[in-house]
């Protein structure tokens, strides 16, 4: 079975069409009940020509009065059952028969070139489609009442549902009755609300600064149209979920110091040496030049090279806990830590005798070490993509 690619897809679904078009007569898709198909390419074909040939007229004529006759048959048939959630298809019933005879209606009257003029049966529609969208209008609007009163009761799945069948509405009639204010009603029964907090439960205190960075946290695009994210507790606010990012330990290491003394040595390039044969005669070539070769001698330094460490380390949980029911629904382990790393070096000797990574070293100095606060906030930064990706996570859970 072939496939396409998806940007394909168009290019192929416009051949398809030309080729139907094309290839299939208005009368031959009038014979298979494919009246609607039948009207737009009678009306391609007629559009615009002076000599209108009579099987496009006739059929036509034929499509327009056969589709008609089917969508009223299928409308009674609706009423008939008695069902108010029919009035949507009863009025999109009625539009499509409003749509089809206004494609035609520029045409009219529309005679052939062998004077054959099409009779068109056209229904009045005008007050059927009105009646079926205040109906249909009225059928959603009582359905999102209804289901706002489980909403109001904390189903937060009924206030959504409440809200679709307005917007439902949206379709029939802008402004109808109190929609607005029930709109806006069901999105807010329907909105889920999470509280995200940062809790040190470690032995050692947070700074402050520290804590307000982790809480700075942008969470403003994990907001969906369902779900609200906040990061400050608001008053009169009634949260649905709380993620925790809770501090189990803090972890900060002295500021280490260690030396060694070492020697390189390497063997190098120091100038050159004249040739000489077995008489003492410095050797010469074909164009009278002195015959060279290099001079390699053994050079070395002694280099005493200073290394600096210090680390910090934040370790936790990312809790989800269900405000509703007190429930903890996940936990996930985090971490996060930071490092300073300083190596310096000097020496004393030959500097050709350094490696290229020595001679590096022979470039840098010892650095002051960073406050314990500044490593904190390093190892902070590192959390908090970490954070955020849980968090987008766990809204599959909420």
């Amino acid at each position: 079975m072939k496939s396409y690619a998806p940007s394909m897809m168009p290019m192929f679904m416009l051949i398809f069409a030309f080729v139907i078009s094309s290839c299939t007569t208005p009368q031959k898709l009038v014979e298979h009940g494919h009246y609607d198909q039948a009207v737009s390419i009678a009306l391609r074909r007629l559009k615009g020509k002076k000599k209108k040939k009579t099987k496009h007229v006739l059929a036509l004529e034929s499509a327009v009065n056969r589709a008609n006759q089917r969508d009223m048959r299928e409308a009674d048939r609706l009423k008939k059952q008695g069902r108010p959630e029919n009035w949507s298809q009863i009025n999109e019933l009625y539009r499509r028969i409003r749509n089809r005879q206004s494609k035609v209606e520029p045409l009219l009257p529309l005679v052939s070139y062998e004077g054959i003029k099409a009779n068109f049966r056209f229904v009045q529609v005008e007050s059927l489609e009105n009646e079926s969208r205040e109906k249909a209008a009225e059928y959603h609007y009582a359905r999102a009442k209804a289901m706002l009163v489980d909403a109001q009761r904390g189903d937060k799945a009924a206030a959504r549902e409440a809200y679709k069948a307005l917007d439902a509405v949206d379709q029939y009639y802008q402004n109808f009755r109190d929609k607005r204010s029930l709109k806006e009603e069901a999105r807010n029964l329907g909105t889920t609300r999470i509280l995200v907090k940062v809790k040190n439960n470690a032995n050692v205190i947070m700074p402050s600064a520290l804590e307000r960075d982790i809480r700075s946290l942008s969470v403003r695009d994990l907001n969906s149209f369902w779900q609200s994210y906040y990061t400050e507790q608001a008053n009169g606010v009634q949260y649905d979920y709380e993620i925790v990012l809770r501090i189990m330990d803090i972890q900060i290491s002295p500021g280490f110091v260690k030396e060694r003394e070492y020697v390189e040595q390497k063997r190098v390039q120091d100038g050159f040496i004249y040739i000489v044969d077995e008489n003492g005669d410095v050797l010469t070539d074909s164009l009278g030049n002195k015959v060279t070769e290099p001079r390699y001698i053994n050079v070395k330094a002694r280099v005493w090279e200073t290394s600096q460490t210090k680390t910090a380390a934040l370790s936790g949980r990312l809790e989800i806990h269900d405000k509703r029911t007190g429930e903890l629904i996940d936990s996930q382990p985090m971490a996060a830590d930071a490092t300073f790393e300083n190596c310096a070096a000097t020496y004393r000797g030959d500097e050709r005798a350094l490696d290229k990574r020595t001679l590096q070293l022979t470039r840098n100095h010892p650095q002051p070490f960073p406050t314990d606060e500044a490593l904190l906030f390093q190892a902070a930064e590192q959390l908090k993509p970490f954070f955020k990706k849980e968090i987008t996570r766990a809204r599959k859970l909420i």
